[in-house]
This record gives C-alpha cells, sequence and structure tokens, in this order.
C-alpha cells in the first residue's frame, strides 16, 4: 500500500495519516468495493471490520439482501462511522449491527468511546444524513460523555428506494 505524501499543519510540522485512517475514509468516500456486490454486506461490513483500527464486532442479521441502493449505502455509512470511531472516539470497541425492521433495515454502529459527537462540527454525519435522507430514512446520534450510537433505518419497500418492480 502506497501512504499519501505528508501534509504539511504549520511551518514545522508534518503529519501523515495512519495507514487504516487512509483506506476507510478512501471506502467512505464512494470506492465501491467488488465484495460487495459479489458477496453481499456480511463480507463486505467484515472487511471494513478488518481495516479498521479498532476491535469492530460485525453482526448481520439480515434473512436476504437489501435492494442495491440500499446495501450500498448501508456500506458507506458504515464506513463514514468507522472512519469518525478512528479519527475522533479513542474507543476500545465498536459494535456494527445490522437487522430487519418492519419495511426496511436498522444499522447501528456504537463505540465505547469518550463520546460528544457533534453533528455540527464536520461534513462527515452531515454527509450520512443527506445520503440517508435520500432514501427516506432516518438517522439518529446519541452521543454522552462515554460512547456513541449511531442509529440509522432505511426503507427497503421498492417505492421508497426508487426501484420498480
Amino acid at each position: 500500500m502506497t501512504l499519501p505524501a505528508p501534509t504539511a499543519v504549520g511551518p514545522e510540522f508534518l503529519v501523515t495519516p495512519h495507514p487504516s485512517d487512509v483506506r476507510i475514509g478512501e471506502l467512505s468516500r464512494g470506492i465501491h468495493p467488488a465484495v460487495l456486490s459479489t458477496g453481499g454486506l456480511r463480507p463486505a461490513l467484515r472487511g471494513l471490520a478488518r481495516r479498521a483500527p479498532v476491535p469492530v464486532t460485525v453482526n448481520v442479521r439480515l434473512s436476504r439482501r437489501p435492494p442495491e441502493r440500499i446495501e450500498i449505502a448501508i456500506y458507506f455509512i458504515v464506513a463514514e462511522a468507522l472512519t469518525n470511531v478512528a479519527q475522533h472516539a479513542h474507543a476500545s470497541n465498536v459494535l456494527v449491527d445490522v437487522q430487519p425492521i418492519d419495511a426496511g433495515v436498522r444499522v447501528s454502529v456504537s463505540d465505547d468511546g469518550v463520546g460528544g459527537a457533534d453533528p455540527s462540527c464536520g461534513s462527515g454525519l452531515l454527509g450520512l444524513r443527506d445520503r440517508v435522507d435520500a432514501l427516506g430514512g432516518t438517522i439518529s446520534l446519541a452521543s454522552p460523555s462515554s460512547g456513541t450510537t449511531l442509529l440509522v433505518e432505511l426503507p427497503m419497500t421498492p417505492e421508497r428506494v426508487g426501484i420498480s418492480g
């Protein structure tokens, strides 16, 4: 793996991103992995977990694959959440849980870090909100003084995700 060139942050300081931060960050910006298309969410999310700098447990409890737009959205939501954990949470563990709900899917990403996540302080969480809103879903964030939980619910009915049939 080739690391990006160091980025200057001041006349006397250079910062080089950690390799896992770079890889997770690239994924959260839109590189669609082949494993998602061929194998589905379970192996794709487990791949993200293996590359995270924090231990991540992944539970995918879906009996069928979601529509492609939903599956891609879930992947990038988890990628962005793991990027945020790696950069800000100082967590020692993360739990990613994907489960069916009435006519959709619920995605939860919880960490045991320092908490205090604020959606108004960066573009990552705002981008997630935009992605979720575009699919007719809901997003919430609980980030007390210890730990953070991102909860996303996405519809899987054809009329709600812009597919026919």
